[in-house]
């Protein structure tokens, strides 16, 4: 039936062309040169673009170029499709009276193409000028970074040179004024004041300008180190001592929006020329759901199809309501896949999960998101033991767990049982000793903390915060510490803090077991070996051994008592 009804659609005027074309021989000439002249155009632009992709410029100024890129083909091919159109207007390809019809049709073919070309032009440049202005805010979002760090690393001091910080007029609430006052008076001092942070991680005095507009100068000095990096990547003068090649696929150079991206990954440290492997930065982006940018050129594209489909007098309700049935059939037979191509869709729009998510499966599968797929997602095991594939639908219509989503708080408990010799209260004082510890001395490979907490211990050292402070939206305080049953032979306890993701956990807790190995030894707190037989010891001589350690761990009980009166004070 669909196919019968649409051997009945009329093709509009698109039916006439090909007899235009056979009626008369000049015609199939200009034809012929413009065909022609489109596969030399191509052949050129193909060259262009290889030769323009190994360019500095191509490093220095990615959306340019790729603007210039995308705009010299149709620049070019219009200018031949429009000067075809007007030599068949201005002379006389074609003789006066009946023929005259078909320099109009053969006119308005041409003007079709000039539309087709405007349109797929069009449908280019859009989404580079929109990742354009993306790059424009992640780069807004770096120089806010910036100050926020007072200057990167390899800045050469350009944060003081755009900024004179002034000392406050008093002393902050939690120094002293003769402290105060003997900072104020050297430059040393100054600058302990300027490092200096409150219980609360507030910074104290201001910043005023020294020049008009920081954010240009900031940007400024970004493309000298940048310039400096290609430098350093195409003369081979770096750590590796290779010489890399602009233009190489895959790709060995990282063009200057790249290499922001790979520095805000870094923590904004300089990137070493060649310390990836050639095209790890697209090897990153292997697989990730499409964003609208990348799909707009295709709907751009199809309405201005769609809009020279009509022009030509086409009938699309008609054509739409003849091939109605056939996309039925379709849809039945590719029902499954077309499930998960729309669950793609979801997980893409309502950002269920995305790549590096650590979740759990319904098969009790723990794991990495890897890579999602239109079809069938990839979820790799956390010590890359395994590779779970399941279908994408999978993911939206089960009960999936997913860990890291919208916040960024993993609790890491250590369970442990001590003799029942030993006073609760000292136990408990010392596991928050060990959990305060924990927090404080266990950092990761760049020194950034495992632990979530309110106020990062660098603070206290007048140093940046590592971010383990931010982006809390819940009550993260001391270690907790919970008594939590009488076992057969041990008092049951618990101490937790909360680490900043799913697989810090593992690390935080293995080290936290040598931390209370060591403390527990000092202070004598015992962890008693399973009883199985009946009690047959000196339990006074114990007691008495036991005892002598009293006044030490009274000291961390009364310690611990006093802090948290001081919290409390200065939360009032």
């Amino acid at each position: 039936m669909a196919e019968e009804t649409i051997s009945q659609i009329s093709g509009g005027e698109f039916a006439t062309i090909p007899d235009l074309i056979a009626s008369s021989e000049s015609l199939q000439l200009a034809f012929v040169f413009l065909v022609t002249g489109l596969l030399v155009i191509g052949l050129i632009y193909r060259t262009f673009s290889h030769w323009s992709s190994s360019q500095k410029f191509n490093y220095t100024r990615p959306h340019i170029s790729r603007f210039v890129r995308k705009a010299v083909l149709p620049f070019f091919a219009i200018a031949l499709v429009s000067s075809i159109n007007v030599y068949i207007q201005t002379t006389e390809l074609f003789e006066v009276g009946s023929e005259l019809d078909a320099a109009e049709r053969f006119a308005k073919i041409l003007n079709s193409i000039n539309i087709l070309v405007i349109g797929w032009t069009v449908s280019h440049l859009v989404p580079i000028a929109l990742t354009k202005r993306d790059k424009s805010i992640l780069e807004r979002e770096d120089y806010e970074e910036w100050y926020d760090l007072r200057g990167f690393s390899d800045d050469d001091g350009l944060f003081h040179k755009c900024f004179k910080w002034t000392p406050p007029q008093t002393a902050p609430y939690d120094m002293n004024d003769d402290d105060f006052q003997k900072y104020i008076q050297t430059k040393e001092g100054l600058e302990v004041l300027e490092k200096y942070h409150t219980s609360k991680g507030i910074s104290v005095g201001s910043y005023d300008k020294l020049v008009d507009d920081p954010f240009k100068e900031w940007k400024k000095l970004e493309r000298v180190k940048y310039e400096k990096y290609y430098k350093n990547c195409v003369t081979g003068k770096n750590q590796t001592g290779q010489k890399l090649k602009p233009g190489a696929k895959p790709e060995e150079i990282y063009p200057i929006d790249i290499w922001r991206e790979q520095k805000r990954l870094n923590n904004y440290e300089p990137l070493i020329p060649s310390s990836k492997p050639p095209g790890y930065a697209r090897r990153q982006k292997e697989g990730v759901p499409k964003s609208a940018k990348q799909i707009l050129p295709i709907g751009i594209f199809l309405a201005t199809l769609l809009g020279v489909i009509t022009w030509w007098g086409v009938d699309l309700v008609v054509l739409a309501t003849a091939t109605g049935g056939l996309a039925l059939g379709v849809g039945l037979a590719l029902k499954d896949t077309l499930e998960n191509y729309f669950a793609y869709i979801m997980i893409k729009k309502d950002k269920v999960i995305k790549e590096g998510d650590r979740i759990t499966l319904p098969s009790g599968y723990n794991g990495l998101v890897h890579k999602i797929t239109p079809r069938v997602t990839y979820v790799r095991h956390g010590l890359n033991e395994s590779l779970a594939i399941v279908p994408t639908k999978q993911i939206v219509s089960e009960e999936i767990i997913n860990f890291t989503k919208d916040f960024k708080l993993v609790p890491a408990t250590i369970e442990v049982g001590v003799s029942y010799l030993n006073d609760p209260h000292q136990v408990e004082a010392i596991l928050i000793k060990i959990g305060k510890r924990a927090m404080k001395e266990v950092t990761d490979g760049n020194g950034n903390h495992l632990a979530r907490q309110k106020k990062c211990p660098y603070l206290n050292e007048h140093k940046p915060s590592c971010g383990c402070d931010k982006d809390i939206h819940v009550d993260v305080g001391n270690p907790v510490v919970r008594f939590n049953d009488f076992n057969a032979s041990a008092l049951d306890f618990a101490v937790r803090v909360f680490v900043r993701d799913y697989g810090s956990q593992f690390k935080m807790k293995s080290e936290m077991r040598k931390i209370m190995y060591k403390e527990f030894k000092d202070y004598d707190i015992r962890i008693p070996w399973p009883i199985r037989t009946i009690y047959q010891g000196d339990e006074k001589r114990e007691a008495e051994e036991i005892g002598k350690f009293d006044e030490m761990r009274n000291g961390v009980v009364k310690e611990q008592i006093s802090k948290e009166a001081e919290g409390a004070a200065e939360d009032e």
